[in-house]
């Protein structure tokens, strides 16, 4: 008796926290992960180190970086080196609202180009690790939105169309909170040393521990009576 082949899926990889789970939570399901990255003029493009090691680290199928440049348009404190990345000592000064690190229409157009991808490896599986707990500002991390993308990938495709299998999109992520997130991940075996969430990383990728991201990672790690690994 054999065992069946695995099916391709193809991973959004960041180099963060949340997309390091991801991609382990589709090779625990039995997939076979092809990552991919996005160089898209982000100020923390040391993130892309970060996807590399973690994509032979956690054993993707393929690994590539895709690159667009959105800093074009700008809009963000991401893109934008003239807008500040906002800094605080305290998690509970953060509000919900959209925040300036938001990058216009960014899961969109990574979901999109992952779409392509996917078709062209013969995959009806997308993995992104959106996040709508904790600080849950973005409008493109929300379920509504993945839903209406879902929908939209099997209208727009020929593999949605002509296909057997429809297009998923797979957000494991999407209702766990960081803690949650890290706990599941270290039963998973990722290595959190390797990953940056940072938005403002300092000189060889040194996260900064005040912008939003650094602190909703810090207290997850918290949470689990931890602290986060990739700080020296």
């Amino acid at each position: 008796m054999t065992n069946s082949p695995q099916r391709s899926a193809v991973v959004l990889l960041s180099g963060g926290l949340d997309s390091a789970t991801c991609l382990a939570i589709a090779r625990e399901e039995g997939f076979a992960p092809h990552a991919i990255s996005f160089r898209y003029g982000q100020r923390h493009e040391y993130e892309l180190e970060r996807a590399e090691q973690l994509a032979t680290s956690l054993d993707a199928a393929s690994y590539r970086v895709i690159d667009i440049n959105l800093a074009q348009f700008g809009g963000s404190a991401l893109t934008d080196a003239s807008i500040h990345v906002p800094k605080s000592d305290a998690f509970d000064s953060l509000d919900h609202s959209i925040p300036v690190t938001y990058v216009p229409a960014r899961n969109t157009v990574f979901l999109s180009l992952a779409l392509a991808f996917a078709e062209t490896i013969h995959s009806t599986d997308i993995f992104i690790g959106v996040n709508a707990l904790d600080y849950s500002g973005y409008p493109d991390c929300r379920p509504d939105f993945i839903a209406a993308f879902e929908t939209m990938a099997n209208l727009a495709t020929k593999a949605g169309v002509e296909g057997i299998q429809p297009m998923k999109i797979h957000t494991p992520l999407i209702h766990l909170t960081k803690a949650q997130i890290i706990n599941k991940g270290i039963s998973l075996g990722v290595d959190y040393s390797q990953t940056l969430s940072c938005y403002d990383p300092g000189v060889g990728g040194i996260p900064c521990g005040h912008c939003d991201a650094c602190l909703l990672r810090n207290k997850g790690f918290a949470e689990n009576a931890m602290t986060d690994p990739s700080v020296p």
